[in-house]
């Protein structure tokens, strides 16, 4: 596997796409974490990534903006989480936050099978 790491110089409506993959992720990050901790809470029961993602599917029915942005980047939300959780109960990190708007590092990633030359 191979990381590139490049700065870019959107326009207008790529600026608005990212900023929509953003809140998107951060939408879904803040929705698994509140369903783990309500289902710990209510059920002493420990959701995985997979259930969590189940969920996703029935969430853009009833969000259809979730829609806009495409499912890897959603899914990997769900895996960052799902991440943070395991560093946390190897206690190598604190409990898991809610993401605001207003941080500083906003990223999202998604899969890309080839790289073209320009």
């Amino acid at each position: 596997m191979k990381a590139i790491k490049v700065k870019i110089y959107p326009n207008k409506s790529q600026a608005e796409l990212m900023e929509k993959h953003f809140g998107c992720m951060r939408f879904i990050y803040n929705y698994g974490l509140e369903l783990k901790v309500k289902e710990y809470s209510d059920n002493k029961k420990n959701l995985n990534a997979y259930d969590i993602q189940k969920n996703i599917t029935l969430l853009k029915k009833e969000k259809e903006w979730l829609k806009e942005v495409n499912a890897q980047s959603l899914q990997q939300s769900i895996k960052d989480l799902d991440s943070a959780f395991s560093h946390f109960f190897k206690k190598n990190s604190k409990f898991p936050k809610f993401k605001g708007k207003y941080n500083s590092r906003q990223s999202f990633r998604f899969r890309y099978e080839k790289l073209t030359k320009f």
